[in-house]
């Protein structure tokens, strides 16, 4: 049975297990999907190692990311595919970014317990939740407005509190909580060229 189908039965579940359901119940379908999703990370690293210059992530990378509920950051209609390695539209043109991608960015920005970090483009909230539970406090900056309200929305339901979410332009970055440890932004390609001239890599 493919992936397909077993996100669609584990999330039939889900849905017909009802309201008598405890949350960590209810979360049930969604934690095996995760573990499915970290082994296809795992494997998509050892598959780039030549280009990342590393054969895994580390522990604490991995650990948030299968701790981090991605299925509440992308739309109702696209949540059986929350947890494929590939991202996804969360609408105004703008998507969910493939769960390898945020996992080797995060991983190439090595944040620490004590950072604080700036996270240039919102969109649902998702890096910003992985950025939260590595970082003390997370700034985090979305162009679209209805992202921003959305996100901003989305994280504090979900019990973000070192998170603070901002509409506006992050190329001006957010000058009254400068300077930051280190800086997520929109472009991977922007951000690893970034990271490279710093000796971050």
């Amino acid at each position: 049975m493919n992936r397909y189908w077993v996100a669609i039965v584990s999330l039939a579940c889900f849905l017909w297990s009802g309201p008598g359901q405890g949350a960590g119940d209810q979360d049930q379908p969604f934690t095996k999907l995760r573990h499915a999703m970290i082994a296809e990370i795992e494997v998509s690293v050892r598959e780039t190692a030549i280009y990342i210059d590393r054969q895994a992530l580390d522990e604490r990378v991995m650990q948030v990311m299968a701790e981090v509920p991605r299925h509440e950051f992308v739309p109702a209609d696209k949540r059986v595919h929350a947890y494929d390695n590939r991202p996804l539209g969360i609408g105004y043109g703008q998507t969910i970014s493939q769960p390898y991608i945020v996992a080797l960015m995060t991983q190439l920005a090595r944040p620490a317990a004590d950072a604080r970090a700036l996270d240039v483009g919102t969109g649902s909230g998702y890096q910003a939740a992985v950025l939260a539970e590595l970082c003390e406090k997370v700034y985090s900056i979305e162009i679209v407005e209805p992202l921003a309200a959305s996100g901003k929305k989305r994280l504090a339901q979900l019990g973000y509190k070192n998170i603070r979410v901002r509409h506006g332009d992050g190329y001006r970055g957010w000058k009254e909580h400068a300077p930051f440890d280190l800086i997520i932004g929109v472009s991977a390609g922007a951000a690893l060229a970034w990271f490279e001239q710093h000796g971050r890599v």
